[in-house]
């Protein structure tokens, strides 16, 4: 009665989940699911899972037609003796495993015998077999979402995220633009702020006073990849010459910290460092 019950539970979902699936193929037209967006394909899932457990419920009673009460009896004591209840964690565990228990063993022996090993032929463990289902349930589901219904796979979902977040890039720099004028590079708090930020990460390679170490002398006038505030700004951005220069600071620092080293850096020109570095790069004679 049990494996018949299960079986019924099975039928349903595979049924309702095939129809499901052609329902939404055929009826999506939009964003939204069918039976979200269309009323009218609600109703018409509900009649489907109503009509089919109705059916399964009357193919049960009509298979127990035509038996007296002493036969159903008989075969629910059966079932209980070949199962025997048990309480606790040995109960639960018993009846996941389902298998007979070592009195009624010989039921189901076979003849099988070699070199005094028998086999017994125990049924399937209902866990064994739900999970099965499941899985077939699973993969009927999957294969209807995303080969017939078109669902998102992880790469497109990627995609889609990533556009997002190039859209949100680029409104940030619409409504935040990068200005230089002679009021902001030169303003004390900038200036002060931009010095903390060379002498934590642009010291090591530029020294402290500016004059070069590894990287180029930020004092005089000549410069690899352009002076001014904008080429400054850009170089710091985006990093110096591939392979060898520095590295890309935007993704460590904000457009407001990189404006600040750029204030600072110009800041330097003029002055005279303790090791000045021989000049590297062109002249830069300005805008």
């Amino acid at each position: 009665m049990k494996n018949k019950s299960t079986l019924a539970y099975f039928r349903v979902l595979i049924v309702f989940a095939v129809v499901f699936i052609l329902t939404e193929y055929f009826y999506k037209t939009g964003p939204e699911p069918a039976f979200i967006s269309n009323p009218s394909v609600t109703l018409f899932l509900v009649l489907v899972l109503f009509s089919l457990i109705a059916f399964e419920a009357i193919q049960t009673a009509t298979g127990n037609l035509g038996k007296s009460d002493e036969q159903l009896e008989a075969e629910a004591d059966a079932a209980k003796e070949a199962r025997p209840e048990a309480s606790g964690l040995r109960g639960l565990l018993k009846s996941l495993w389902g298998a007979k228990p070592i009195e009624q063993e010989q039921d189901i022996l076979l003849d099988h015998d070699y070199d005094g090993i028998k086999e017994l032929d125990n049924s399937l463990p209902p866990w064994w077999l739900y999970s099965f289902y499941i899985s077939i349930v699973f993969s009927v589901l999957y294969l209807g979402y995303y080969h017939i219904l078109g669902g998102k796979t992880n790469a497109e979902s990627f995609e889609e995220e990533m556009e997002i977040a190039r859209l949100q890039v680029e409104q940030y720099k619409r409504e935040n633009p990068v200005t230089f004028d002679a009021s902001t590079l030169s303003a004390a708090d900038n200036l002060d702020a931009g010095k903390k930020i060379f002498v934590t990460n642009c010291a090591a390679c530029h020294m402290f006073d500016g004059g070069g170490g590894i990287g180029p002398n930020l004092t005089d006038e000549y410069w690899i990849l352009g002076g001014g505030a904008e080429n400054i700004y850009n170089t710091i951005s985006e990093g110096g010459r591939d392979g060898k220069g520095m590295i890309a600071w935007k993704n460590s620092l904000n457009a407001e910290k990189m404006q600040q080293v750029t204030s600072y850096i110009l800041s330097l020109q003029g002055t005279t460092p303790e090791k000045p570095k021989e000049k590297e790069g062109e002249l830069w004679k300005g805008e």
